[in-house]
């Protein structure tokens, strides 16, 4: 399991993150998702100890500095270009397991397993980002990890390739292994993930399952498919319901179908097909974030205001203008 609490980093232009808390569970796939500028790089950073800050994350009760070797406990992918272009895949494969203790016949292994065999003798820098990515993600799984930290796996993949890294990282999890993965893809993390934390302006927003949160989130609607649907919509505005007519069906801003129900049988309609209609990760998403950035514009301007005033003041007392 791994154990984040308290993670925070400032900036001088007011970017970062602060008191970042959550849990990812071993035996499912974690996304994690932010807007831009959100503070998911940083974040993975501050996991891993690659950036100072406050706060502290431990794989399964150690730090990242504490785990004895690191290579075989945690596999990490933060920059897939971090290699040098003249170097073969397998040759930087042979250099990263040498400096972890992790066997050669590893290199093999993982260039077969993210599809590079056939390109094993072939300088990185004439890889494709797409390559680059499979062979980033060969260098997390070479200790054959425990914990996986995935920053944006699927960058560059084309649509088979998103497809292979989320059966990949699912057979992962469901070895009972624990992966984290940040995405900006919000349709293909519906599909990869199980769990879920959302970050927006440095600050979290959800931590826990996927379903859970776009059950908080999303919008739900109740769908009225009726024998006479202009005078079922009236009777529907007439009890203060706000309906719309998409096509031959109403549209209903409540997720009350009983009301609705007893709406159409007061006046006399009869109903042909009634349910509710939930959106998906991505209006969940934006409305999480929406309403975390209204927070935080608040919250900043309130301490905006704070500081002018500690500022005023401190002019006066030094004899300076009021």
């Amino acid at each position: 399991m791994i154990v984040a609490e308290g993670l925070g980093k400032s900036y001088r232009d007011g970017a970062g993150v602060e008191g970042l808390s959550f849990t990812v569970r071993p035996g499912v796939v974690t996304g994690f998702l932010g807007p831009n500028g959100a503070g998911k790089s940083t974040t993975i950073r501050l996991m891993l100890g690659l950036t100072r800050g406050r706060g502290h994350t431990t794989f399964g009760g150690r730090t990242y500095a504490e785990v004895p070797g690191p290579l075989r406990t945690v596999g990490v992918l933060a920059d897939a270009a971090a290699v040098h272009p003249a170097r073969t895949a397998a040759a930087h494969l042979r250099m990263v397991a040498a400096g972890g203790g992790v066997p050669f016949r590893r290199v093999r292994e993982v260039l077969a397993a993210v599809g590079l065999a056939d390109v094993a003798g072939k300088p990185a820098g004439r890889f494709s980002l797409g390559m680059k990515q499979r062979l980033g993600l060969a260098t997390a799984l070479l200790g054959d990890p425990e914990y996986l930290i995935l920053d944006e796996p699927a960058n560059g993949l084309d649509p088979q390739g998103v497809r292979w890294i989320r059966d990949l990282l699912r057979r992962l999890a469901g070895e009972g292994r624990t992966v984290f993965a940040s995405s900006h893809l919000l349709a293909e993390t519906a599909l990869l993930a199980e769990d879920l934390i959302v970050i927006a302006g440095g600050r979290l927003v959800s931590a826990g399952p996927l379903d859970e949160f776009v059950r908080r989130h999303a919008r739900a609607d109740v769908v009225v498919r009726a024998e006479s649907p202009g005078a079922l919509l009236v009777a529907l505005a007439r009890d203060g319901l706000r309906v719309r007519q998409e096509a031959r069906e109403l549209v209903v801003d409540t997720a009350d179908t009983a009301r609705v129900a007893a709406v159409a049988g007061r006046a006399g309609v009869p109903v042909r097909e009634l349910f509710v209609r939930q959106s998906g990760l991505e209006d969940a998403f934006l409305a999480a974030t929406a309403d975390a950035a209204t927070a935080g514009a608040v919250a900043a301007g309130a301490m905006t205001a704070d500081a002018m005033t500690t500022d005023a003041v401190t002019d006066r007392s030094r004899g300076g203008l009021p």
